[in-house]
């Protein structure tokens, strides 16, 4: 299984983008997709998740409200709107995926790096104030 990203780019705060990452190499709607990113000096860190079904969406705060995730079964794709980006938006956004059962209560290890099973390249997303 392969993940690329895409969509990255400069913007100004305010602006938008649109991050892309294709699954290739299985069978897509069988996977959990997120994203993750990390910026210059810090840790990677949980931004959204998507299950296999669209059924259930989780978001971290910082992003709640302005960011959505999306996917395409028949494109084998996931998608993130970014809306209103902010600079402490800054950072390489990477996709994530894993198809088997996720470990420990529902959706209580959605945000660890640890549990996905594959990952994208990353793809730069800067904001300037």
């Amino acid at each position: 299984v392969q993940l690329q990203a895409s969509g990255g780019g400069l913007v100004q705060a305010g602006d938008s983008l649109r991050l892309s990452c294709v699954l290739s190499g299985g069978t897509f709607s069988r996977y959990v997709m997120a994203w993750f990113r990390q910026a210059p000096g810090k840790e990677r860190e949980f931004v959204v998740v998507n299950t296999r079904n669209g059924d259930n969406t989780s978001y971290a705060d910082s992003v709640k409200g302005r960011f959505t995730i999306s996917r395409d079964n028949a494109k084998n794709t996931v998608y993130l709107q970014m809306n209103s980006l902010k600079p402490e938006d800054t950072a390489v956004y990477y996709c994530a995926a894993r198809m088997g059962p996720f470990p420990g209560a529902h959706g209580s290890s959605w945000p660890e790096m640890l549990v996905y099973d594959y990952w994208g390249q990353g793809t730069q997303v800067t904001v300037s104030s």
